[in-house]
């Protein structure tokens, strides 16, 4: 196999490196360089934004998630995904008329912009930094624990950790946001590939789809229910994971970018419709791979459990490609929200082109080496690790929604020292010094409804006659003309 894997990976080099140097060949500018021309088709545009959502927690998080808390993780995962579709839809089109408004070089600069204050975007730039790192982390990690678990003595978890971030580094900084969306679109179409495969393999093995549910039901029945064997399902879990997925295009730089750079809006539509597509097609099969799982690799580690199924148990040629499969998710995701770093960053800086552009590249590599180091101390729970990135980054819709939505948006002394209010209490609730159920009621959803009551009781404090708000409204005016 390591033959095998050292061939494949040797190809997978390959294409990277032409990709890179095609779209550095065809970089004209700065904001070329960071918004890809802003030309996007659909194909491409789909497979890009699947390839950053579903990454390598999707097939090495959701088959143990499965394999653990049974069939609700469907509801979780793919019921949400099917809803952020339509949102997509809805505010991507107040999203582009604003952009084309007021211009477009990240979120932090158009929050910074529309609240005609920069401490919108400072806040909204160190809410992602502290929840995307340890997203992009868990993508760092779940390869490193895979490939260090299924080739032993090979190299260590640190190492495997390293190459992925040196590779991303590289063809991210010569190449820019175009180098990334075109390997997210290789990266997509290899993961579904793989994926289906392996769980065609699992339900051949188990003498098919009703004979696997059988064989799961007498191992443990309560993985065919909610809130599954461990509880986790509940009502309120799944409620405030559908509401923190299905606002992640609003929330996560790296997908709101994707929206904006779409060619025109029937593009965009046509997008969202696929991604829905992809997502149910991505998922479906790993909900085999866990209840596999959960019937021949109950009690072992996760680690073992997805070495066995995904690589040790197949062919030596499809184990390989797995491995390198794996490790193009891992990238997909990581490359992407580490750049939409270092672009929101640069989207506050002021000065000339090649300065700021030099100090975004900058900040890119300083990110990626952040992820890195989170990612060999953090914990193996990848899926629970980005549900909590999820959740975090939620927070942050009533003030971007409020911002891109409304002419006049409520005024940033009152919703930003709310938005930092319940980022804090949600951090605190993570670690356990204040409760994470105040009054029998989640965190992340309590903050999530009171911070929207907030924003949308704040705009009743500008009047009609308000001087700044016919300001904005004046200005926008005149942009949309």
């Amino acid at each position: 196999m390591t033959f095998w894997l050292l061939a494949l990976g040797g190809l997978y080099a390959l294409i990277l490196v032409f990709i890179t140097l095609r779209s550095w060949r065809r970089t004209r500018d700065a904001q070329d360089y960071i918004l890809a021309g802003s030309n996007i088709g659909v194909a491409l545009g789909f497979l890009t934004f699947s390839a950053t959502l579903f990454s390598t927690f999707t097939l090495l998080g959701m088959p143990d998630f499965f394999r653990t808390h049974g069939v609700g993780a469907w509801i979780f995962l793919a019921v949400s995904d099917g809803a952020m579709a339509f949102l997509i839809v809805w505010f991507g089109f107040r999203l582009r008329r604003r952009a084309a408004q007021r211009g477009f070089r990240g979120v932090a600069g158009l929050l910074a912009d529309v609240y005609g204050s920069r401490w919108a975007g400072v806040i909204y730039f160190g809410a992602i930094f502290i929840f995307l790192t340890p997203y992009v982390a868990i993508q760092i990690r779940g390869i490193g624990i895979f490939m260090s678990g299924t080739f032993p003595g090979l190299l260590p978890l640190w190492a495997w950790a390293s190459l992925v971030v040196i590779a991303l580094v590289i063809y991210s900084e010569i190449g820019g946001l175009r180098a990334i969306i075109y390997s997210d679109a290789m990266q997509g179409l290899l993961l579904l590939l793989v994926t289906w495969i392996i769980a065609f393999a699992c339900i051949d093995s188990m003498g098919g789809v009703r004979a696997m549910f059988d064989e799961v039901r007498v191992v443990n029945e309560a993985l065919l229910s909610v809130p599954g064997p461990q509880n986790l399902f509940t009502l309120q879990f799944l409620i405030a994971s559908f509401l923190a997925i299905m606002l992640l295009p609003v929330t996560q730089p790296q997908l709101t970018t994707r929206i904006v750079i779409m060619r025109d809006m029937n593009g965009m539509k046509m997008m969202a419709v696929a991604l829905a597509i992809f997502a149910m097609l991505v998922i479906l099969p790993t909900a085999a791979i866990g209840m596999y799982g959960a019937v021949n690799h109950a009690n072992v580690p996760a680690a073992e459990f997805l070495a066995q199924t995904l690589v040790l148990e197949r062919a030596t040629v499809l184990g390989a490609a797995v491995a390198i499969g794996l490790m193009a998710a891992a990238m997909s995701t990581a490359d992407s929200q580490i750049f939409a770093l270092g672009s929101e960053l640069r989207s506050l800086l002021t000065g000339s082109e090649s300065s700021m552009l030099l100090r975004t590249k900058a900040a890119i590599l300083i990110f990626a080496l952040s992820a890195l180091l989170f990612s060999i101390v953090s914990s193996d729970q990848l899926v629970l690790l980005a549900r909590v990135s999820f959740a975090g980054t939620s927070l942050l819709a009533p003030v971007i929604g409020a911002g891109i939505l409304l002419q006049r948006p409520p005024p940033l002394a009152i919703v930003g020292p709310a938005t930092c209010s319940a980022l804090l209490l949600f951090i605190l609730s993570l670690v356990g010094v204040v409760p994470g159920e105040p009054w029998g009621v989640r965190m992340d959803l309590l903050l999530l409804v009171g911070m929207t009551a907030i924003a949308g009781l704040s705009c009743l404090t500008r009047r009609p006659g308000d001087p700044e708000a016919l300001r904005a409204h004046s200005s926008t005016t005149v942009a949309s003309e």
